[in-house]
């Protein structure tokens, strides 16, 4: 009997030094994608996430298609055995679903996630922006914190990312996203965690950078995926292919509703959940969903090996 496999992909964040290089020196698949990527790009992704610096990897233009590549190499590399029922990718990880689900080649994603990332690097200069991390708080206590926040004349500043229940990101100026934070925890909040970012993705402050990829996208050729991906701007199984590209430009800006999206996964009875990426980001957050199989993260090689040992005797049913 076939196992019904999912798999996810990490956004932003994910980044490490040295991510993807002993996949892309044992896999040919893999090696194939930074190789493509160094004629994409105009530059060695693969020496970039080899040596660094981390200050560089860190950059939101060098970040997104670093770790597009690498997850996307990563799950290249599973082979024929890997064959996912459903897929999802948190932020801009989705283009890895979408990719390895035939909807966007190889070539395509990366150009787009290479725009994405460019764009928002230049967005991200025009105001000092700013995330924190929630925890302990319900949603709308959070909301009412935020509201507040702007009806202060504070600034702008959203709900960025729902991670899990409890564990909230909010997006905006840097100045409004202190505010906001400090209502939350008068509100409430067990704690409130400013994260090591560039800018304030999924706000407002990234309009410009929505705007400008836009163009990219609509540009691009997009057909049916071949197996379902869930979309993390709305948690629904894309349908058409409009819907993907709409989706795709509103991500820049939108909420990242994660655990929908993972609880819309679960609710498919999966075997195995599979997160492809140099961290074990997403397949923790599942532990945490009533009903969940077990998901796993696959980093490198050996895990890779792990994987491939696991679903091989299952794959012909």
């Amino acid at each position: 009997m076939t196992m019904r496999i999912g798999v996810v992909f990490p956004g932003q964040g994910s980044q490490v030094v040295g991510m993807g290089v002993d996949v892309a020196r044992s896999s040919p698949a893999a090696a194939q994608c930074f190789a493509a990527a160094k004629t994409i790009l105009g530059y060695d992704l693969l020496a970039l996430c080899e040596s660094g610096p981390e200050e560089r990897l860190r950059e939101t233009r060098y970040a997104q298609p670093a770790i597009f590549v690498t997850n996307v190499a990563l799950a290249r590399a599973v082979g024929e055995a890997l064959e996912p029922v459903v897929g999802a990718g948190h932020s801009f990880g989705e283009l890895c679903a979408l990719t390895l689900a035939g909807a966007l080649t190889f070539e395509t994603a990366l150009a787009l996630v290479n725009e994405r990332g460019l764009a928002m690097h230049r967005a991200a200069a025009l105001a000092q922006g700013a995330m924190a991390a929630v925890l302990g708080l319900a949603a709308d206590a959070l909301r009412d914190a935020v509201a507040t926040t702007v009806a202060r004349g504070g600034g702008r500043v959203q709900l960025a990312n729902f991670n899990a229940p409890g564990q909230i990101v909010i997006s905006g100026d840097a100045e409004a996203v202190r505010m906001a934070g400090e209502l939350a925890m008068e509100a409430g909040a067990k704690r409130v965690v400013p994260l090591n970012v560039a800018g304030a993705w999924h706000s407002a402050l990234m309009d410009p950078a929505k705007d400008e990829f836009a163009a990219h996208v609509q540009a691009a050729t997009v057909t049916p995926p071949r197996f379902t991906v869930i979309s993390n701007v709305d948690a629904q199984p894309y349908a058409e292919v409009e819907q993907i590209k709409t989706n795709l430009i509103r991500s820049v800006t939108d909420e990242v509703l994660w655990h929908d999206t993972a609880v819309a996964m679960v609710a498919l009875k999966l075997d195995l959940i599979v997160e492809f990426g140099a961290q074990s980001i997403l397949a923790p957050m599942f532990k945490r969903i009533a009903a969940a199989p077990k998901a796993i993260t696959v980093s490198g090689a050996a895990a890779i090996e792990r994987l491939r040992e696991q679903i091989a005797p299952q794959a012909v049913s």
